[in-house]
């Protein structure tokens, strides 16, 4: 039986690259409080084993899915990438720059010191900073130093061994490192900070959106007396007389009528108005000055939640609360702010910026959701369609850049066909945020290419390299795991002092901004944790951005500086 399965795994390779996948994804699904090994790593150890039978895969596939795992990184990140170099994320971006140079050193000196070769090295960074990406930028250099071929495979083989030992202590570590020791290191109660965060940021206040205060609502309806205060009023100004809340008429029932109202919309002694706002609002302080009626027809407002893409350039860098004062913000409650190719959830506070290629989540009546989605850009409505056209059309202009060779002299230049895609997906992920009229990719699909992308490289490396990775972990030794928790742990706690005394940033997104830089997802949700917070996100946004793109390239970098 295993004779059988052997012979016909070498026969299809294609079956063991799916077979990686399944063992990986499952066993990597395993966690014990947020930490896991992971989908890459298990992927990597599954087809180290699989490989084991000697099997051989076509170089050409393994190339095809990280150029479009790359686009897809560089899709995702476009938006924040640029903002951040050019405009007010500049302190963050360029913290994440320092940051990300740290990340270089640390493993670059500890590779030096130990003697590791090229191939080692390049798996100690990439494992020890948990960018998985690196190797195939670190794979493409090492295959353009016209080295034999022998060497050449020795190099690459042993990458995944270095990658696989480190990789662990690179996840946990870090979570270890951001979240557990950090706010010790820096002598600060982070829970405190972000609660001081957010009242120094207007969260205390009562401006409708504070907090949670723009989506816990709910519709109600009363009678207005004959000495109501709002008899005679328009809907505008009887919602203004409740200045610091955030309430709106959406519907009158006058006798046996019903209509919608308008801002202008005049309210008469007798009407039954349904009025939208938050529980508190509308049983404390409304509920106590009026009649609450039980209309059920009045009550059935056809009401929607929608995506909204933003991508006016009027909303870029506006506050909740300046957008709150928009015409069409009326009879809208915003819900949630996704930000960023890890959807980041940002904290709904007053002063909380939004900008363009986030992704707001906005409920109310259809009319009105559809009038706030036109301000602020698109509806991001559900689709199982992708533009193929411009996937294909997008990687192909990127790799054809990225192929093209620089000489300085005798020195050969060139951002490779890998380089190239991620360069490429950087400008169409900025472009389809302001230009959204084409360029359409689902987000799951984004994820497919993401994840399934990079996973199936990493299957092809691990099966490729299986039958050297025994004796590559032999030889390498238990000293290989040390200098990966020195690599690990030292750019993050120059991170960390960077971040406070030079940077100056904020307690409440110092080890966010940390995080991002060194985009580690694991520490980001550890660090929420403990600030039982959403605020530390506000940091993670624009430095994952920007250190997603500079630690991939840095794979190429580093074996640069190794020859």
């Amino acid at each position: 039986m295993f004779d059988w399965l052997a012979n016909t795994l070498r026969t299809y390779p294609e079956i063991a690259i799916f077979m990686s996948l399944a063992l990986g994804y499952y066993f990597g699904s395993f966690t014990y409080k947020g930490l896991g090994l992971g989908a890459v790593t298990a992927t990597l150890i599954a087809a180290v084993v699989i490989g084991q039978l000697g099997i051989t895969i076509s170089p050409p596939l393994k190339a095809t899915f990280f150029l479009m795992f790359l686009f897809a990184v560089g899709y995702g990140v476009g938006p924040q990438f640029v903002r951040g170099i050019a405009k007010d994320g500049i302190p963050q971006a360029l913290f994440a720059v320092v940051v990300c140079l740290f990340c270089l050193g640390a493993p670059y000196l500890a590779a030096k010191f130990a003697g590791y070769d090229i191939g080692s090295a390049l798996g100690l960074y990439a494992g020890s900073q948990t960018i998985s990406a690196s190797m195939g930028l670190g794979t493409d250099a090492i295959n353009r130093l016209g080295l034999p071929p022998e060497e050449a495979k020795r190099l690459l083989d042993a990458m995944p061994v270095a990658y696989a030992v480190t990789y662990i202590f690179g996840t946990v570590g870090s979570a270890i490192v951001l979240a557990l020791i950090g706010p010790a290191l820096l002598g600060i109660d982070l829970e405190a900070e972000c609660k001081r965060y957010e009242e120094e940021k207007g969260g205390k206040k009562e401006m409708g959106g504070a907090g949670t205060a723009w989506h816990h609502y709910e519709l109600r309806a009363y009678r207005v007396r004959e000495d109501g205060l709002v008899v005679g009023k328009t809907a505008r100004e009887a919602e203004a007389m409740i200045p610091e809340q955030r309430v709106f008429v959406e519907r009158i029932r006058r006798g046996s009528k019903i209509q919608d109202a308008t801002a202008d919309t005049v309210i008469q002694a007798g009407d039954i108005v349904a009025v939208a706002g938050r529980r508190d609002v509308l049983v404390s302080l409304i509920g106590h000055a009026a009649e609450e009626i039980d209309d059920r027809e009045l009550l059935a407002v056809p009401t929607e939640g929608v995506d909204v893409l933003v991508t006016d350039k009027k909303a870029d860098g506006k506050t909740l609360a300046e957008l709150a004062e928009w015409p069409t913000a009326r009879g809208v409650f915003l819900r949630r702010i996704a930000r960023g190719a890890t959807a980041t959830e940002i904290p709904i506070l007053p002063n909380t910026q939004i900008h363009r290629g986030d992704v707001l989540t906005i409920v109310g009546r259809t009319q009105d959701t559809t009038a706030a989605a036109n301000a602020l850009g698109v509806p991001d409505r559900q689709t199982d369609v992708a533009d193929v056209a411009f996937i294909g059309g997008a990687i192909t202009i990127g790799a054809l850049i990225g192929a093209l060779v620089y000489k300085v002299g005798d020195v050969p230049f060139t951002l490779s066909t890998s380089g190239g895609a991620l360069i490429a997906g950087l400008f169409f992920g900025w472009l389809r945020s302001v230009r959204p009229k084409f360029g359409r990719i689902p987000s799951p699909t984004v994820w497919f290419m993401n994840s399934v992308g990079l996973n199936i490289f990493i299957a092809v490396v691990g099966i490729s390299s299986g039958p050297g990775f025994v004796a590559g972990l032999q030889q390498l030794g238990f000293s290989l795991f040390l200098w990966g928790i020195f690599a690990t742990t030292v750019p993050l706690v120059l991170a960390m002092y960077v971040g406070k005394y030079v940077f100056r940033f904020h307690p409440a997104i110092l080890l966010g901004a940390c995080s991002g830089a060194r985009t580690t997802t694991a520490s980001l949700g550890m660090i929420n944790d403990r600030a039982k917070s959403q605020i530390p996100g506000l940091g993670y946004t624009v430095t994952y951005a920007v250190g997603n793109t500079l630690l991939t390239i840095w794979g190429m970098v580093l074996v640069m500086m190794m020859t």
